[in-house]
């Protein structure tokens, strides 16, 4: 266990030191802005080609793993949305309050900590949870929400929702790197360089933008909150583990979907909220109080896995 919680506390310094700037006022909240799409249009993008470009499609892709993710995550989707209807909510934040109990940061967040704790390898399994993540809960959460206010609304949005889904930066940059492996090209060593050093602005620079994001988070709603972050930390790793069991996948492979499912709740669904001005101080309270709770949650579900699969 201390030997995990030692090779994640990085991470989260990186967060706390990108939180102490913002909320200092040393980082201004535009340039946390600036920073969040540098690293979502240009580094991510650019260390997810590279790792897709040098992958072979056909040995990464499980539709297995992902049915199994999948059902998992409904699982626990829809005890959220039960709790939501018990509360008296309506149809839109009962679907507000789903999406933060089981859309981990898996971009910003699980890809550089994952990638070096676990390995490389883990990076095709995330690959995939995050196109299972982004398809089918980003679309059903705008489906839902514009549904409720009409169905005639829902239709009309539902091409603008695939469009943003399509042209997510994360999603091209994963499709045109397997394409690139498809075609057999080898990337040149300029080129191949180029990735590199790009990406490896990545880690750095997501995990301050993260910190940087919480300093203007609320802290409204508290009791909600620590539900919500309840069940992204506890309930949806604990659905997942369970589903690996039921039906089986290979030990690494678990082992990948179960820590990725740990991890905190992604601050792009405080975007959404916002945009369709459905409980954003409650999604912002969740993203502050799962991500202070990760450190010492993700810590853990680490060290157990560690004592269960040989991360590569």
């Amino acid at each position: 266990m201390a030997e995990i919680f030692i090779q994640t506390l990085p991470f989260f310094l990186l967060i706390g030191v990108g939180y102490l700037a913002a909320a200092s006022g040393f980082f201004s909240e535009e340039a946390s802005a600036a920073l969040t799409r540098f690293v979502f249009y240009f580094a991510l993008s650019a260390m997810l080609f590279r790792f897709s470009a040098n992958l072979n499609f056909g040995d990464v892709y499980d539709a297995r793993f992902m049915l199994v993710y999948l059902c998992a995550t409904a699982l626990v989707y829809l005890i959220a949305n039960a709790v939501a209807h018990w509360r008296g909510l309506p149809i839109a934040e009962g679907a507000v309050e789903a999406q933060c109990a089981v859309i981990g940061n898996i971009g910003f967040l699980g890809i550089p900590m994952l990638a070096l704790i676990m390995g490389e390898a883990a990076v095709g399994y995330i690959m995939m949870m995050l196109a299972v993540d982004l398809l089918v809960f980003g679309t059903l959460i705008v489906v839902l929400i514009t549904g409720s206010r009409g169905g005639a609304s829902a239709l009309k949005a539902l091409p603008a929702v695939l469009k943003g889904i399509v042209a997510n930066p994360m999603l091209v940059s994963i499709f045109l790197g397997f394409t690139w492996s498809a075609m057999g090209w080898p990337i040149p060593r300029p080129v191949n360089e180029f990735l590199g050093y790009l990406g490896a602005a990545a880690t750095p620079g997501a995990l301050f933008a993260i910190g940087a994001s919480l300093a203007g988070r609320s802290t409204e709603r508290i009791a909600v909150a620590s539900w919500l972050s309840f069940s992204k930390l506890v309930l949806h790793p604990a659905a997942v583990a369970a589903a690996v069991l039921v039906w089986p996948v290979e030990p690494f492979a678990a082992a990948v979907m179960i820590a990725s499912s740990a991890l905190p709740t992604a601050g792009n669904i405080f975007m959404v909220a916002s945009h369709y001005r459905v409980a954003p101080q409650r999604v912002s309270a969740t993203i502050l109080v799962s991500t202070a709770g990760s450190i010492l949650t993700v810590s853990l579900v680490l060290a157990w896995l560690a004592d269960r699969v040989a991360f590569q």
